[in-house]
């Protein structure tokens, strides 16, 4: 029935639900056991192996804001109590903690040896640290530059429950020690790069069967991998839909084919469906694009040809038939002119000509023949404010150089489907323009999503904006402002071409029902069917966004990241971060209910024609 559990809090701002909480009923009440202030959250808690009653915390000062984060200062500490979380003893340099600010600290008690105690602690001189009287006294057993790779993204340790020796290192790599954490070595089976690696860097969790640890798990940016044999081998684990998506489109071929980009895993080109026995498996599925993957758009012309994002606005075109991968990143004009790519830059198709298509740095830039060459057609649509656009190292005591990233830029692009020239360009930086020329002119129109109660804050990410396939001078607009501890959604209907706006929040969802908006679609046949997509799933709108219901049928509680319809089937399509993709097969039945309709006792729900098809055998085993 007990219980510890190390709380954060937001990462994006000051609050008090923070700190070491405690359950001694099986979750069912919460006791917070152990805190400092609302800048410093709990990092990790572990339990004595020999002693339940001891229990291990450690705190950690920690803040991010939209363009950097500073990790580390006074709040956070390495703390012992010896009755279950009544009482705490904070260890200091006193006890050979390293001197100054501390930030994040990972503990792993051996459960092979009393009294060994493992730390691996952020500091100006980041160490690993040893016990061997059960946390009164610690010495420095490594203290070598790379012990602890990035901390804000990393710092895992953890040790083998058999010999006290051993101990694991978790971060890009897996290494281990079998000298008390003297000297590591990688395992040759989880680094970047090497020849034959099968198992994903970049690791965020280890687990040790207590029973046998030759038996381990290892969680990471691709998934989870298993080995019997202390990691001489693994096996992936390749039927657990983890995969995180941050856009997601759709062709028209039949079946139609779903594309998208993953975190940290490329950009993939895969099956709805497949009409032989088995369903879809991994063989299906082609990778079209390498790194971080955003959009991931097919030719409307040929599907077995596209576009591809990966992160800093690297595009590429991209065809399976020759095998073609080129890079068609625009260049500056003039030459001496830095242009700015978003990690996640906007890209979009123009629904009117095949080979034209639009992207985002801090201008939008035009391609009329599939990205061979490129025209700016507008002038720089963001507040181009030198403090978001400087490479800043990350914060604190120990900076993360990798981490920084290009702001003030072009995150979203839409074109208009009814009207040639129509296009609506969202920014990072909370602006949002509108041409209606193709370019020659523009219109920033967001000034009447600002300000207020249930206004956005200036600044704010607008990650999606969706033209209505029924009026050419109307879309959906969403804002994300939770880079700035504004758990809100916002989301808002456009007319008039940015003229007027209605916010569509209503009080079904909020901070805490549906936390911050991410995704917006209207359907295409019934104008008052809505589709939006949240950090807490998806919910639907029947009378245009004057009510929400969570839809829970088949879809958890996950981030919608993005979606995208197929017309022809009527399908909605979510790509998710954390849960791969859902397919909502023929949402049809949706259109046309109201509120009315679902009390009564009998509704007649629309149908749509279907398609009938022999199975046949997979033609591959692997």
């Amino acid at each position: 029935e007990v219980a510890y559990v190390a709380a954060m809090g937001t990462l994006w701002g000051e609050n008090e639900e923070r700190g070491i909480y405690k359950t001694s009923d099986g979750g069912a009440s919460w006791q917070r056991v152990l805190y400092t202030d609302q800048k410093t959250g709990g990092s990790d808690v572990k339990l004595d192996p020999f002693n339940p009653e001891k229990v291990y915390a450690s705190l950690w000062e920690f803040r991010r804001w939209p363009y950097f984060f500073k990790s580390g200062g006074p709040g956070s500490g390495l703390y012992i109590s010896w009755n279950g979380g009544e009482d705490w003893s904070r260890k200091t340099e006193d006890h050979g903690l390293p001197a100054g600010e501390l930030g994040r600290i990972a503990i792993s008690p051996s459960a092979a040896e009393p009294g060994r105690v493992y730390a691996l602690a952020e500091a100006d001189k980041s160490a690993l640290l040893r016990s061997d009287d059960g946390g009164e006294s610690w010495s420095r057993v490594n203290e070598s530059y790379n012990i602890m790779s990035r901390p804000f993204y990393y710092s895992l340790i953890a040790a083998d429950p058999e010999n006290p020796d051993r101990v694991y290192n978790i971060f890009e790599n897996l290494a281990v020690s079998i000298d008390g954490g003297k000297t590591f070595e990688n395992n040759p089976s989880v680094v970047c790069c090497a020849p034959g690696n099968f198992i994903h860097i970049d690791n965020h969790a280890l687990w040790i069967n207590p029973d046998d640890p030759k038996h381990m798990v290892i969680g990471n940016d691709g998934g989870i991998a298993i080995t019997q044999d202390r990691g001489d081998t693994w096996r992936f684990v390749r039927n657990l839909p983890l995969s995180q998506f941050y856009h997601v489109a759709v062709d028209n071929d039949l079946p139609y084919n779903i594309y998208g980009g993953l975190q940290d895993n490329g950009s993939w080109r895969g099956p709805s469906a497949v009409w032989e026995n088995g369903g879809i498996r991994n063989l299906h599925w082609q990778e079209v694009g390498f790194g971080d993957g955003f959009d991931t758009l097919p030719d409307p012309e040929n599907s077995r040809q596209g576009y591809v994002m990966s992160q800093g606005g690297n595009l590429m075109r991209w065809n399976l038939d020759t095998g073609e991968q080129r890079l068609i990143r625009p260049d500056p004009q003039p030459i001496d002119t830095d242009l700015r790519f978003n990690w996640n830059s906007g890209l979009a198709q123009d629904p009117f000509d095949a080979a034209t298509i639009y992207y985002g740095s801090q201008f939008l830039h035009k391609s009329t023949d599939r990205g061979d060459s490129w025209t700016v057609i507008s002038p720089d649509l963001t507040s181009n404010n030198p403090e978001f656009q400087t490479f800043r190292n990350s914060g604190g005591i120990t900076p993360d150089v990798t981490a920084a990233e290009n702001h003030t830029t072009i995150v979203a692009v839409a074109a208009s489907p009814l009207e040639q020239g129509l296009l609506w360009v969202g920014t990072d930086d909370g602006r949002v323009h509108v041409t209606r020329d193709g370019g020659r002119n523009w219109n920033r129109i967001d000034g009447k999503a600002k300000g207020g109660k249930t206004g956005v804050g200036t600044g704010a990410w607008v990650p999606m904006i969706a033209p209505s396939p029924h009026q050419a001078g109307t879309a959906f607009v969403v804002f994300d402002d939770h880079r700035r501890s504004d758990m809100r959604p916002h989301v808002y209907r456009v007319d008039d071409y940015g003229a007027s706006w209605t916010s569509l929040v209503t009080a079904d969802i909020s901070a805490k029902t549906s936390g911050y908006a991410l995704s917006v679609l209207q359907d295409h046949v019934d104008p008052n069917l809505l589709f939006l997509g949240t950090e807490f799933g998806l919910f639907v709108s029947t009378d245009a966004g004057s009510s929400w219901s969570k839809f829970t049928a088949g879809v958890p509680t996950v981030s919608v990241m993005d979606m995208a319809i197929q017309k022809r089937d009527n399908d909605l399509v979510l790509g998710t971060h954390g849960r791969s993709l859902f397919v909502l097969d023929d949402y049809s039945a949706l259109r046309g209910l109201s509120s009315e309709g679902l009390q009564q006792r009998l509704q007649i729900l629309s149908a749509t024609p279907g398609q009938q098809y022999v199975v046949r055998s997979t033609p591959s085993t692997r």
